[in-house]
């Protein structure tokens, strides 16, 4: 090999080693915490945002049936208290009787 042909592969090396950092740098950016983190938040705003949307049209498209659905959600949750009122209203002992209720329950802790 001549001495030309050896100058040229130094300088292709040089050339390829400088590409190599430079590609090495922009991947340590790209994997700094900071720079993940703020990428995941975007991703997840966009899709929530992709999903309220969504919800949106389904809710103007539809909304009888997303009242009865929220409606049959809240009497779920709110299904023990249903049922005492319910079994309070049955039983007769529904008139007034939460400020008695109230008083024995706090007497009751106190011996």
């Amino acid at each position: 090999m001549s001495a030309a042909g050896i100058e040229q592969a130094k300088r292709e090396s040089d050339r390829a080693r400088a590409r190599l950092e430079e590609t090495l740098a922009e991947v340590q950016g790209r994997l700094r915490p900071g720079n993940l983190a703020g990428e995941a938040w975007d991703g997840v705003k966009d899709k929530g945002a992709d999903l309220a949307e969504g919800a949106l049209q389904a809710v103007k498209s539809r909304p009888k049936a997303v009242s009865l659905a929220l409606g049959a959600l809240a009497v779920f949750l709110a299904r023990q208290p249903l049922k005492r009122a319910v079994s309070r209203l049955i039983s007769g002992d529904g008139e007034g009787n939460d400020q008695d209720d109230a008083e024995l329950s706090v007497t009751e802790g106190v011996s």
